[in-house]
């Protein structure tokens, strides 16, 4: 569930307040590195919020910015303070996607595409388990188990009665075909997948083979956005070895348009559930095959 102070969001929040300083000041981001004696790139990754900001940070930034107003720094210095605490997910230790937990944590709204498996919020700890253990495959037991705990505790957002996510899913249909573990765990999993799908916060869609070519043809990407109006909206990009963040207004925009043309090509509500259903029970029927066999 979200926690008061999210290091992740804090950085976010005081990185476009530093931002919004220095084009106050009408300086560049190479000339704050100049006069400050750092590069170019630090000064970026603090604004972009991919960085911890010390509260010295703080200082030296308002100094440049001739920033006179005490409550405005002290307020400043604050947010540097909450943002170098510890999320949750820091107690599972290394994490490569910690920044994507974090914003997670703190949307009010997740709209995802998933072209070939189930959504990590929506799946079973079997399903989890046999995905990360099939992605990862020199994973130990130790790393998988770890990667499957941070994945549970992260579903917590869609049980949480007060402050739920909201969660729309579009999956495609080679997410249900693609057979993660045995025919009875894939069962199971679309059966969940239906149970949540009855949620009144969970939505999910599927998009079938026979759409042919669609918006999201070149891949999975999720659209987070947030309870403050202060917080920009965020498409996340997941990589092999790097992920990627887009902000601008412009490229949220794109994404967002190509999320409504995927809503409106995928199956409503209701098919959608006689859609899996149907799998869930060819999968059952090839289970109770072998076993007749």
């Amino acid at each position: 569930m979200a926690s008061n102070v999210n290091p992740t969001v804090r950085r976010r929040r005081l990185g476009q307040e530093l931002r919004r300083l220095r084009e106050l000041k009408g300086m560049t981001a190479e000339e704050v590195a100049e006069r400050l004696l750092v590069s170019q790139s630090k000064i970026s990754r603090l604004e972009n919020g991919r960085r911890s900001i010390s509260q010295r940070d703080v200082r030296d930034l308002c100094g440049v910015y001739e920033v006179e107003d005490h409550r405005i720094v002290d307020s400043l210095m604050q947010m540097a303070k909450d943002s170098r605490q510890q999320g949750w997910w820091h107690a599972f230790g290394d994490i490569p996607y910690s920044v994507y937990i974090g914003l997670e944590t703190d949307a009010a709204s997740l709209r995802v595409y998933e072209p070939q498996v189930v959504p990590g919020l929506l799946q079973t700890r079997q399903y989890a388990e046999a995905l990360i253990a099939g992605a990862l495959p020199e994973s130990g037991i130790t790393d998988i188990e770890k990667r499957v705990s941070v994945r549970l505790r992260r579903q917590e957002r869609i049980r949480d009665a007060e402050h739920p996510l909201r969660l729309w899913a579009v999956i495609d249909e080679a997410a249900l075909r693609r057979r993660v573990g045995d025919r009875q765990l894939m069962r199971e999993q679309l059966e969940h997948l239906v149970e949540l799908s009855h949620q009144p916060h969970v939505t999910v869609q599927v998009l079938p083979f026979d759409m042919g070519a669609h918006p999201g043809i070149n891949g999975q990407y999720a659209i987070l956005e947030f309870p403050d109006a202060s917080d920009s909206s965020v498409v996340y990009i997941e990589g092999v070895t790097s992920d990627l963040y887009l902000e601008k207004a412009n490229d949220v925009q794109k994404y967002s348009v190509m999320y409504e043309h995927l809503r409106a090509q995928a199956l409503n509500v209701e098919q959608t559930r006689q859609f899996i259903e149907t799998i869930a029970k060819d999968y059952a029927r090839e289970t109770a095959g072998r076993f007749d066999g």
